[in-house]
């Protein structure tokens, strides 16, 4: 039987860990896991809170190469520090450099990168208004880095801006994971957050306060691409999420259907009908990726290696 827009949502952990041991990587990655999770209430009307947004995408960069929706991973356009950018002005965000499900996915930013959403929010006065600037938040495996370094500079750059609450859009498995305990540490600094994403157990494994989960492919949390009704309808709920959450753990599932193809959840690290020399391309070019960011990240930050890369 084929896959269903009714099936369960991806075990994207199983998926992943699968995907590795058949390139022939012998230890699997352990997810971050939380028994606690904090959880700061939202304080004041959300017509009068100043949101902040965080996002894993990155800044387009021409000379680095094909950063199109369906172009392969360009570990070349990854960045490895948090960045910042003016609300006030449009931006062309890019995911070609994190794991998101290319075969379904489209040139449209909005699904990962939801401005736009947020001002036409911020139009009908359901929020009081965008912080002066967004922050992008490095993709990394290592979790000490994220949480020693840059979800304290996240939070940070937060402070600065006034912010009264956070959205946070997760693209990729580990983008999931990253901006999870991100939200982990702004709520423990007292500022709300509500995540969007689509890989509902690495979030719900790591633990986080407020959880909109849309079960749809990899890249889309934020609606479905050139269509404005569906953009704004999810972020809505997350609002609402931020000013309704009871307590910590609350997962709310956007009731948005995937339009495309059935069988879209089986596509992502599918290893049906690889043959070992396939696999063996595909750990080839998995290394060469992994040494291409490796020495982007050792440029940036002047030879130090952060864990887990």
């Amino acid at each position: 039987m084929s896959p269903s827009d009714d099936d369960p949502p991806t075990r994207y952990i199983e998926r992943t860990h699968a995907w590795y041991a058949a390139l022939g990587y012998a230890e699997p990655y352990r997810y971050a896991q939380h028994a606690e999770v904090p959880f700061t209430p939202l304080g004041l009307p959300l017509a009068s809170a100043r949101i902040v947004l965080l996002t894993t995408a990155a800044p387009y960069r021409p000379e680095l190469g094909d950063q199109s929706a369906r172009a392969p991973y360009n570990a070349a356009a990854k960045f490895h520090a948090v960045y910042s950018g003016d609300t006030a002005r449009d931006h062309d965000l890019r995911v070609s450099h994190v794991s998101v499900d290319r075969a379904h996915l489209e040139d449209d930013g909005s699904c990962w990168f939801p401005l736009p959403a947020l001002r036409r929010a911020q139009g009908r006065g359901r929020i009081g208004a965008i912080a002066a600037r967004f922050h992008g938040v490095p993709t990394t495996y290592s979790q000490r880095q994220t949480l020693q370094v840059d979800a304290p500079e996240v939070l940070a750059r937060c402070r600065e801006d006034r912010a009264d609450a956070a959205v946070l859009v997760a693209n990729c498995p580990v983008c999931h994971q990253t901006l999870s305990l991100v939200a982990r540490t702004l709520e423990a600094a007292g500022l709300p957050t509500v995540l969007m994403g689509a890989a509902r157990d690495i979030v719900e494994l790591c633990g986080v306060p407020r959880f909109l989960f849309s079960d749809v492919p990899l890249g889309r949390a934020a609606g479905l691409p050139w269509d404005e009704a569906s953009q704004d309808a999810t972020l809505d709920l997350a609002l609402s999420l931020l000013e309704q959450a009871p307590g910590p753990r609350t997962t709310v599932r956007n009731p948005l259907r995937w339009p495309g193809p059935p069988g879209w959840r089986a596509d992502f690290m599918s290893l049906a009908g690889l043959s070992p020399e396939d696999l063996a391309r595909e750990r080839a070019r998995n290394d060469e990726a992994r040494a291409m960011a490796l020495g982007v990240r050792e440029g940036a930050s002047g030879g130090v290696k952060a864990e887990g890369a």
